[in-house]
């Protein structure tokens, strides 16, 4: 194997070439990249004493689901191999999170009663050896043929934790809190108060979540730009050239897999923390097409597209839901006089992406177009 110092192999344009930075402009960059940092840092201390309840979950559910998708991003968009079980790993974090962490009083089955911490890391070990067991179906595979198979995982996966009675079966099982030393992230203690807000479980588990999601953030486009993820963006691009230039193209795409697959674990922890309690539903194929819906609608080449597709994903069905009966035809869960939040949710989410794609291969501007001139002749007559 050889060292892949540039992004030509790859068939992709280095931005430096373009021409070198002047000092203002590196100057200005700079000034807006403090700006930004110092923008989401008030935010991420002040926000969880600030924001409502409902507002709070929505960013605490949109914040795992990122992590998620960051992990689904590098797959799809950095080594270009397509997935639809994203969901099984997800499920295979939280589950392992929830049985080899200590007992809880009610929690259903039984469990291994290591420390939280251990048991977290357990549960992301847990996830990546799914993930690369798994690999090697992946190195083989591309495209749709890829995408099928691994929707078997999601099919098995999801039978098994609803039969399999130790694991809860249809009832799920409970989680327990993540502690470090004496210190809980779950706490609703009212005595603890920050700005005279109470410091319990929601706020605590924010600061945990963001905190997550930059570290899995940095470490994504740290790995996206380094040698490796030149390697990756080789085989996504010529695998036949990659190969031809000493690059072990099945090797690189398992390794892509299991760093999707550690993510998905991460996101599945969080999620576990989040819920408190999962059950087999929570990580079927809905949430796997869900996942892919987020990182498509951001970008498959952007990082932060992902994520913020995350955020549209996760809280629209919640939004809706949350604001139902001051919307148009929009009913509460359960009830007649409109449509179900989660059906509008899919609406948009299946127009959002018909767009998008539309838009990727070029087809949208030449619609508008025809659509123009059609106006026009209506207007007239």
């Amino acid at each position: 194997m050889i060292n892949i110092n540039t992004q030509a192999s790859a068939g992709t344009a280095d931005p430096a070439s373009a021409g070198p930075e002047t000092e203002p402009q590196a100057s200005r960059r700079l000034a807006w990249r403090v700006i930004l940092w110092v923008v989401l840092a008030v935010v991420y201390l002040l926000a969880p004493f600030v924001l409502s309840a409902f507002w709070l979950q929505l960013l605490l559910l949109s914040g795992a689901s990122a992590v998620a998708a960051l992990g689904l991003r590098f797959l799809i968009g950095v080594s270009g191999q397509l997935s639809l079980a994203h969901a099984f790993f997800v499920g295979v974090g939280a589950y392992a999170y929830a049985k080899l962490g200590p007992s809880v009083p009610g929690g259903g089955t039984g469990s291994v009663g290591l420390p939280s911490a251990v048991a977290a890391l357990g549960a992301i070990v847990f996830a990546g050896l799914a993930g690369l067991i798994f690999s090697p179906v992946a190195a083989r595979l591309r495209g749709i043929y890829l995408g099928l198979a691994s929707l078997s995982l999601v099919v098995i996966g999801t039978a098994l934790l609803t039969n399999v009675s130790s694991l809860g079966g249809v009832y799920g099982i409970r989680a327990s809190a993540l502690t470090f030393g004496s210190f809980s992230f779950w706490d609703d203690d009212p005595a603890t108060a920050v700005l005279g807000t109470p410091f319990g479980t929601m706020q605590r588990l924010w600061f945990l979540v963001m905190l997550v999601l930059l570290g899995v953030f940095v470490v994504m486009r740290r790995l996206e730009r380094s040698r490796t993820g030149r390697a990756l963006k080789s085989v996504r691009d010529a695998p036949a050239l990659a190969a031809s230039v000493g690059v072990h193209v099945q090797s690189y795409r398992s390794l892509a897999f299991v760093v999707s697959s550690l993510a998905a674990g991460i996101a599945g922890v969080l999620l576990a923390l989040v819920y408190q309690n999962i059950v087999p539903d929570d990580f079927g194929l809905e949430l796997s097409v869900l996942y892919l819906a987020m990182v498509v609608l951001g970008g498959t080449r952007s990082a932060v597209g992902a994520m913020l597709g995350a955020l549209a994903v996760t809280g629209l069905p919640l939004v809706l839901t949350q604001y139902a009966s001051d919307l148009p035809f929009v009913a509460q869960p359960g009830q007649v006089g409109g449509l179900d939040p989660g059906t509008v949710s899919q609406y948009v989410f299946g127009l959002l992406l018909i767009a998008v794609l539309l838009a990727r291969f070029g087809r949208l501007p030449v619609l508008l177009s025809r659509v123009r001139p059609a106006r026009r002749v209506a207007a007239r007559g």
